[in-house]
C-alpha cells in the first residue's frame, strides 16, 4: 500500500477531487473522519496543529501536506498528471484555478447562502459554464480534457465540480453537449466508474446530513 492517508469530515468537499484521482490511478487510501460538531468545538488536537487550522490533510507516509489544491499538484506530479513541459503545466494551473473559481461560487449559494441564492444561480450558470464548453470544443473536437488530449488533475476537480452541479440542477448540462460527454467520458473511465458505484462514494454527501 502506498500509506496515503486523507483526514477530512464526512462529506464529499474539498477531499473529493483528490479521492477521484486515487481511484483513477489505482492507489489505494485511509480516510480518517472528524465530525464537524468536534471540530468546531474545538475538541480535535488537529485544529491547533494543522498548518492553517484546516482540512482537507493529505499524508504520504510520513509527508504531510494540506490545501486541497497543493494536494492535487502533488499528485498531479507524483501520475504524471500535470502536463509534459512547463507551458502545458502552468495552462493546467490556470485551468484548475478557474474550476477553484467555479467551486467559491457553488459554495458561496449552497454551503454559505450567500447572494443571488440557488435559483438565480442556476439561472445564470450558463455564464459560468460556457468557458468550460469552449474549452473542451477546442480539444479535438471534444474528445479531449480539460487541459488537452492527455488527462491532468484539473480534469478531477472539473469532473467534482461538475457532478456537484448536477446535484443541485440534474439539466444543468442539457445545453453543454461537450461538457455532458466530458462528464460521461469521466465517470465511465474503469476504475474510476469503480470507486463512483462504491458504498464509500455513495454514502459520503455533498451537503451533511445536519446542514440547515
Amino acid at each position: 500500500m502506498s500509506g496515503y492517508v486523507i483526514t477530512y469530515f464526512p462529506v464529499r468537499g474539498r477531499a473529493e477531487a483528490m479521492r477521484l484521482l486515487l481511484a483513477d490511478q489505482g492507489a489505494e487510501w485511509k480516510e480518517e473522519v472528524v465530525s464537524f460538531q468536534k471540530w468546531f468545538a474545538g475538541e480535535v488536537d488537529l485544529k491547533k496543529t494543522a498548518v492553517f487550522g484546516q482540512l482537507p490533510q493529505f499524508k504520504d507516509g510520513d509527508f504531510v501536506l494540506y490545501q486541497s489544491n497543493t494536494i492535487l499538484r502533488y499528485l498531479g506530479r507524483k501520475y504524471d498528471l500535470y502536463g509534459s513541459n512547463i507551458k502545458e503545466s502552468a495552462l493546467i494551473d490556470m485551468l484548475n484555478d478557474g474550476v477553484e473559481d467555479l467551486r467559491q461560487k457553488y459554495s458561496g449559494v449552497v454551503f454559505y447562502k450567500r447572494e443571488p441564492g440557488p435559483e438565480k444561480y442556476i439561472e445564470e450558470l450558463s455564464n459560468h459554464l460556457g468557458p468550460f464548453e469552449r474549452l473542451l470544443s477546442q480539444n479535438s473536437k471534444g474528445s479531449g480534457f480539460i487541459a488537452g488530449n492527455k488527462i491532468s488533475y484539473a480534469d478531477y476537480s472539473l469532473l467534482d465540480v461538475l457532478q456537484n452541479h448536477q446535484h443541485l440542477a440534474s439539466d444543468c448540462l442539457k445545453s453543454f453537449p461537450f461538457l455532458s460527454a466530458y462528464v460521461e467520458k469521466m465517470t465511465s473511465r474503469p476504475k474510476l466508474k469503480t470507486y463512483l458505484e462504491s458504498d464509500a462514494r455513495k454514502n459520503c454527501p455533498i451537503v451533511p446530513k445536519d446542514f440547515k
